[in-house]
């Protein structure tokens, strides 16, 4: 590795893009590839709407919290030496939900997997920062987010494919041997790097967890429990307490994980609160959504997979043309109207869906909404790096990601509670009447992110960020000999 720079040769860059690529593929895919397997895990291992619920969010849950401490630690410590920590949790935590004899175990080892996830992935693109030149990271970055994007529009369909013709259980074991050939390959190819003066917020971590793990535990027990119950009235008071001091420490400490003075820019304020939204609509639609298929539609789960592709995989066609309006037009109209998009296409989800619908009748939805999801992604990241100063972009990279994670885990969260108020599983008229209103919510959501992300200055009125201290963490590698 080249000391002064940073950098490696061309065929060491490659390995490193390969390696992390394939990481952040695995990780991603475990966002999404549990939901077409859902009916199949709730009739192996029993359970209820809650324990689905956590099924899911046991992952994305642990994965938000714990991003930004991962990218701390690997900087701390050695990059390449947590990547590696970080890719054995996962893996090994893969092959025990894949062996887990029930509903418990398996969602105490999705949020295990969380953990392995949330070290892995914030260092997938600081190896590549370090390792690829800055005249070529730009196209190394884009290869990387492609293969993460496939990743997401596969998700339901590899899950659909493998729970029906194999077991549901190979949605975790097909990172076993993934996870087993990266390791040697991390342990020869990638060169350690630090920043040692990195600080670690462990205060805060605390703080933000335990505040979203009240509120989500609340929220998904409503439906057993009900509004009123003091368990559910202790889960959203404590975690609204815990959060409001996890801002206040954002305020005062000197070196916190998400500083709050951050949200003072409009452009930061706008695209964060519109990521939350954006996924608290889309992925808690998607929960019920990819279920209804199967439940109320008697749909296979590689059926159920195949026909989500329009919705989950029209970024991979549609990203390239709303790059270029993006950089046309500024990011603003492009996500506003990525949003709208998004939310036409849960509105009219939500207007057609009943027992027997035709697949005919779905397109319009799937590919509306598709369209709208790739319009949001394709500018989404350079608006909220555009937002904030160079040596704060590692930050609020790292909080975007992680406030994303949160809304898709309050999405499923609250997306079931009113799906669980008004219908269930005895039926497919009693999952269709669930859905359909909590499918309208989704929808509302995204309109309101919509409307958020208004704040976001155009590209006329977008100047630089107002003058703010830059972290003190280290915003260039340390690079040592392997």
């Amino acid at each position: 590795m080249n000391a002064q720079h940073g950098t490696t040769g061309r065929g060491g860059a490659v390995w490193v893009l390969v390696i992390t690529s394939v990481a952040g593929f695995m990780a991603a895919l475990d966002n999404l590839v549990v939901t077409t397997a859902l009916p199949s895990i709730r009739q192996s291992l029993g359970g209820g709407l809650e324990d689905l619920e956590w099924t899911v969010n046991a992952y994305t849950l642990t994965f938000a919290v714990l991003l930004m401490l991962g990218a701390a630690l690997g900087d701390r410590f050695g990059r390449r030496r947590l990547f590696m920590a970080g890719l054995v949790v996962f893996t090994a935590a893969s092959a025990a939900a894949a062996l887990s004899p029930g509903i418990g175990e398996l969602i105490a080892f999705r949020a295990v997997q969380g953990v392995g996830a949330a070290i892995m992935m914030p260092l997938t693109l600081t190896l590549i920062g370090a390792a690829v030149p800055p005249e070529r990271r730009g196209a190394a970055l884009g290869v990387f987010g492609a293969v993460t994007g496939v990743a997401v529009a596969s998700g339901p369909l590899i899950g659909g494919a493998l729970t029906e013709h194999i077991s549901w259980q190979w949605i975790f074991w097909l990172n076993v041997p993934i996870g087993l050939v990266l390791l040697p390959l991390a342990r020869l190819r990638l060169t350690e790097s630090y920043a040692p003066k990195a600080p670690l917020d462990i205060r805060g971590t605390v703080l933000v967890s335990a505040g979203l793990f009240g509120i989500v535990y609340a929220l998904v027990n409503t439906a057993s429990h009900g509004w009123t119950d003091p368990v559910v009235l202790t889960g959203l008071t404590a975690g609204t307490a815990l959060l409001a001091l996890f801002v206040r420490h954002g305020i005062r400490a000197e070196n916190p994980m998400l500083p709050m003075r951050l949200f003072r820019s409009r452009a930061f304020l706008g695209i964060n609160a519109a990521s939350l939204l954006m996924f608290l609509g889309m992925f808690g639609s998607i929960f019920l959504l990819s279920q209804f298929l199967q439940n109320g539609l008697g749909h296979s789960p590689t059926e159920a997979g195949l026909r989500m592709l329009p919705w989950t995989g029209m970024p991979i066609l549609v990203a390239p043309f709303a790059g270029y309006l993006s950089d046309r037009f500024g990011g603003r109209p492009v996500v506003v109207t990525g949003l709208a998009l998004q939310a036409v296409g849960l509105s009219l989800f939500a207007l057609i869906i009943e027992p027997g619908v035709s697949y005919t009748a779905q397109l319009p939805a799937l590919i509306i909404g598709g369209v709208g999801m790739a319009m949001y992604f394709a500018p989404a990241a350079s608006l909220v790096l555009s937002s904030v100063r160079p040596g704060e972009q590692g930050i609020a990279s790292g909080a975007n990601n992680a406030l994303r994670e949160v809304g898709g885990a309050l999405g499923v969260a609250v997306l079931a509670a009113v799906f669980a108020a008004q219908g269930g599983y005895g039926s497919p008229r009693l999952f269709a009447d669930g859905t359909v209103p909590a499918v309208w919510i989704g929808a509302g959501a995204v309109v309101l992110g919509a409307l958020v992300a208004l704040l976001i200055p155009g590209r006329r009125s977008a100047g630089h960020p107002a003058p703010e201290p830059v972290d003190r963490r280290a915003t260039e590698p340390e690079p040592v000999a392997a």
